[in-house]
């Protein structure tokens, strides 16, 4: 893209002032096509997040992410510490998709789906200017002398600010000890019988209040790594919110507007210098000096500048979604190799993890020797082994009458309690067991023998352990 004739952006971010101070942005109410679009999405995602620890489906909480007790739910489905390879799969296939998301679209997610943006330009900046007002007031108010004003409105500001981020933690909350959990300790323990989940939800209050509250629009320029990739995702054929410098320009450069002149035959650009697409950004960045590290793709400024457009009579589109090719060259967007190469190992992953997610098996079953123990040598030849079992049930419903047998040899399974069990739902069951097998239908003092998992007459499972035996016999 044409290099701007002042540099100074890209060795400075724009929150920050030339003495290394905080630049407070106080970026303009957007309104539009495109803003009224992200509010329905916005919208939509936020029921979504306040509402999916308090759906079940078939017992279970539809996102639950307990990682003390390594309880996982996705989409009502539980998930164990012995499926962190589907965990793995999973999270490697996140990664590819945002890399192929971004290469092909930019930082689209960051503007439009990114809990940060939707928290801080949905709910927290729009109650900002129902309280302050829009950008001029805002900067008035921040300017004059702490009067009953200013104090009425700031600390009506910062409570409310505070409730909600007590909202916001105990939803995170729900996601991460159970929502049934968190109920029983606000409405029938009282959370001081809890005192360190209490403490934890402050915590969580605290951190959101200072995000929302003063860190804003850092978190998305300083803290997320995510806006650095784009260095290395995009290309000249990426869309990203872009300026159309070529129409923008022209020959004379950008020029204030000025009635009734023909603007064409002067050879000025489109561009008329109104400041309207920096005053929207929720950054604080200039559009027209290129793709930038902080824009964020919110659209705010494609709304800003397609209203002015408007008004002085010149076509929209002037900031858009485009390509660099697409600007320059009037190049169509177009499936690239590097686009094709990510979608077939995102195709073949995600085929993996479909498979893997079809054959996972609702009990896992674990049966190994106890250590430290050798084999045992009974009467009419029969070799007898020690064992410990472990039985994960994932499913939500009880496991009844649960037995063993000996799938491989000719023998017996011996529990120490009770020969038949149950296993509650989504919980474990184990113990201890002998397997005893006929020295002659050993083949050597090692062998592998099958064990199956029994549910009344149903084999529910297989597994397979090592069985010591004496070396003499075959």
């Amino acid at each position: 893209m044409e290099t701007p004739t002042n540099e100074k952006f890209r060795d400075s971010i724009a929150t920050v002032n030339e003495e290394g101070k905080r630049a407070w942005v106080y970026p303009k109410k957007p309104s539009g096509k495109f803003y009224e679009y992200r509010k329905w999405v916005s919208y939509g995602l936020l029921i979504f997040l306040f509402a999916a620890p308090f759906i079940k489906i078939n017992g279970n909480q539809f996102l639950l992410f307990n990682v003390l007790e390594r309880r996982f739910n996705v989409f009502g489905a539980p998930f164990w510490p012995q499926d962190f390879h589907l965990f793995v799969i999973s999270m490697i296939i996140g990664v590819i998709f945002i890399t192929f998301f971004t290469v092909a679209f930019g930082r689209l997610f960051c503007g439009w789906v990114c809990p940060q943006t939707i928290f801080m330009e949905m709910v927290f900046r729009r109650i900002e200017y129902w309280i302050e007002g829009d950008r001029g007031k805002q900067i008035r108010l921040d300017k004059q002398p702490w009067n009953s004003e200013k104090i009425r409105k700031r600390v009506t500001k910062w409570i409310i600010f505070f409730i909600i981020s007590f909202l916001i933690a105990n939803v995170f909350l729900a996601y991460l000890i159970g929502s049934d959990n968190l109920i029983q300790y606000i409405f029938i323990d009282g959370p001081f019988k809890h005192i360190s989940t209490l403490i934890s939800l402050l915590i969580f209050t605290a951190v959101f209040y200072f995000v929302f509250a003063w860190f804003r629009e850092q978190v998305c320029i300083i803290a997320c790594p995510y806006g650095r990739l784009q260095g290395v995702l995009l290309d000249s054929k990426s869309i990203v919110v872009a300026y159309d410098y070529k129409r923008g320009e022209k020959e004379a450069g950008r020029a204030k507007f000025k009635k009734n002149e023909d603007r064409p035959s002067t050879g000025k650009g489109d561009c008329i210098d109104c400041f309207q697409c920096v005053h929207v950004c929720p950054t604080g960045i200039d559009i027209r000096n290129g793709t930038q590290l902080e824009c964020v793709n919110c659209t705010a400024c494609i709304d800003a500048c397609d209203h002015m457009m408007e008004s002085v009579h010149l076509p929209k589109g002037l900031i858009r979604y485009a390509s660099e090719e697409n600007i320059a060259k009037k190049v169509k967007f177009e499936f690239t190799p590097r686009l094709k190469g990510y979608s077939a190992v995102l195709t073949i992953l995600t085929g993996v993890l479909i498979g893997m997610l079809f054959l996972r098996n609702d009990v896992e079953a674990n049966i190994l020797r106890l250590p430290g123990q050798l084999y045992e040598r009974k009467e009419n030849n029969i070799i007898s082994n020690v064992y410990t079992y472990k039985l994960v049930n994932k499913t939500t419903d009880d496991i009844e009458d649960v037995h063993f047998k000996l799938l491989s040899h000719k023998g017996k399974i011996e529990l120490v309690t009770h020969q038949n069990f149950m296993v509650p739902k989504q919980g474990l069951a184990e113990g201890t067991l002998f397997i005893e097998v006929n020295a002659s239908a050993l083949s050597g003092d090692k062998d592998k023998v099958k064990i199956g998992v029994y549910s009344n007459d149903e084999l529910i499972e297989t597994t397979t352990t090592a069985f010591l035996g004496p070396r003499s016999y075959k």
